[in-house]
């Protein structure tokens, strides 16, 4: 059991600098910093790790990248609801298409929808320049694209076995 723990946080931190140093690719679009990494690692932590660890890799990361001036408070909501939504969704229907959706309908829509009050609220935004639903489309080409990343990436290792060995390492035995 301690040693299951011990290499889902490994491989957890691991993600966590995945994210970060993949955040140093960002295109800027709208005022936010589109991360597309951050959003294959939501994925990738949705299938190893679950929703649970996929929301902190996702807050953790944030915070870093905000740390290091690699990100803007917008990476919060844009990155922690897509990790929830897609953890929930392969945790319950364990197919890599409903969870790359999920983290695209997580993070654009919902993270999009929630980055407004951070706007305002946190970073000095004015109301009235920007509209309530302005970042679902920057998150929606961010998530886009790590989306596509990481539904690549783990197909291939779907289709070749060794995502379920590599799942079945990070399970308790």
């Amino acid at each position: 059991m301690e040693q299951t723990r011990v290499k889902k946080l490994v491989l957890a931190g691991v993600l966590i600098a995945v994210a970060v140093a993949g955040s140093t690719f960002s295109v800027p679009v709208f005022g936010s910093k589109c991360a597309p990494v951050q959003h294959m690692v939501n994925i990738i932590c949705a299938v190893f790790l679950g929703p649970g660890y996929g929301v902190a890799v996702a807050f953790l990361a944030s915070l870093f990248r905000n740390l290091f001036g690699l990100g803007s408070l917008l990476a919060f909501p844009g990155s922690m609801f897509g990790a929830l939504l897609c953890g929930i969704v392969y945790k319950k229907l364990p197919k890599l298409l409903p969870t790359c959706m999920a983290e695209v309908f997580g993070t654009a829509v919902i993270g999009g929808l929630a980055a407004y009050p951070v706007a305002i609220l946190l970073m000095g935004q004015n109301a009235g320049d920007i509209a309530f639903y302005a970042y679902v489309v920057p998150f929606l080409i961010s998530t886009a694209g790590g989306s596509i990343v990481a539904w690549a990436v783990l197909g291939i290792l779907d289709k070749t076995g060794v995502l379920r060995q590599a799942q079945l390492y990070t399970e308790n035995h």
